[in-house]
């Protein structure tokens, strides 16, 4: 029970401890990047050696102190991904949707370029000279919004591309982060449990 309580502190924990930069030292736990607050935290614990095993001492309101801090920080990487799956989306269906006005684009050029010999025009007789003016500037309207749409469309999908690798990037840091934790997590309790065993037999 006790580790399904503090598993997302520890998750978290570790991960910052290995990705953190180092900056500027940090006077509290309200201010500073989390890898800074565990620089702080492991400064004003204390430790001792008992039978060669070194174990740090962290003040308990300490230790919630910077729990709390982790956890909102896992909460803006969670509201980091639901707002780049949302953008992801916003861009397909802009891609969607531009797709189809090229078709319909392309489909409507194809249907002038089969028609351009005729000379009948609304039900009127045109001379040639200006039907072909006609159906040239016609032509190269479309062929502009053509290659407007098709403009449009890579640059939405090149957007779309950047926001699903930003994504990739990271849901694999955050499986990392999330895998390192629980590899100290697992030997924190080996080391906890280990010192409940001792205190057991001092009593």
């Amino acid at each position: 029970m006790q580790l399904k309580k503090t598993w997302p502190f520890t998750l978290f924990f570790f991960a910052c401890v290995f990705t953190g930069t180092y900056g500027q030292e940090i006077q509290s736990l309200d201010e500073g990047t989390i890898a800074e607050q565990f620089r702080f935290l492991e400064k004003k614990s204390g430790n001792y050696n008992a039978n060669g095993v070194r174990y740090e001492v962290i003040r308990i309101v300490q230790l919630n102190k910077l729990k709390n801090n982790v956890l909102d920080s896992i909460g803006q990487n969670s509201k980091t991904i639901t707002d780049l799956q949302a953008t992801i989306v916003k861009n397909e269906n802009e891609v969607a949707a531009l797709k189809t006005s090229v078709e319909q684009t392309s489909n409507e050029l194809k249907k002038i370029t089969a028609e351009k010999d005729s000379i009948s025009f609304f039900g009127g007789l045109l001379s040639k000279g200006t039907y072909k003016a006609i159906m040239w500037s016609t032509i190269i309207g479309l062929l502009l919004l053509l290659l407007f749409f098709i403009y449009r469309f890579r640059n939405s999908n090149f957007l779309t591309q950047q926001a699903k690798a930003s994504l990739a990037d990271l849901e694999q840091e955050f499986e990392q982060h999330r895998r390192r934790a629980l590899e100290r997590e697992q030997k924190i309790s080996r080391q906890l449990q280990d010192e409940l065993n001792k205190n057991k037999k001092t009593l």
